[in-house]
């Protein structure tokens, strides 16, 4: 592994994503860089939090994959992932997240 630069989606600048930081999102078990640089995300972060984040994010409509049971998640689904409701989520949690 080696320090890579990144380029922020916010601000367009270059940030470097490092060995350090890399391992963190390997052990998190994180599949995907991060798209924004610190500055921006702790401003983002910052944002929701002082005009709270549930009546700023968007919902979108969903069927639980697992019990067919109709539920809202705070993220655009992908045709290629199944979605699953809270309870679902949470009893195999653990299992859909290492998949």
């Amino acid at each position: 592994m080696q320090d890579k630069t990144l380029t922020c989606k916010d601000c367009a600048k270059p940030f470097v994503f490092s060995v350090r930081d890399q391992q963190f999102y390997a052990q998190k078990g994180f599949e995907h860089e991060p798209q924004r640089c610190r500055d921006c995300r702790n401003a983002r972060k910052n944002a929701r939090a002082a005009t709270g984040d549930a009546s700023t994010r968007e919902l979108f409509d969903v069927v639980c994959a697992e019990c067919g049971v109709p539920t809202q998640v705070p993220f655009r689904p992908r045709d290629t992932r199944p979605v699953y409701c809270r309870d679902c989520f949470q009893t195999h949690g653990s299992q859909l997240t290492r998949a």
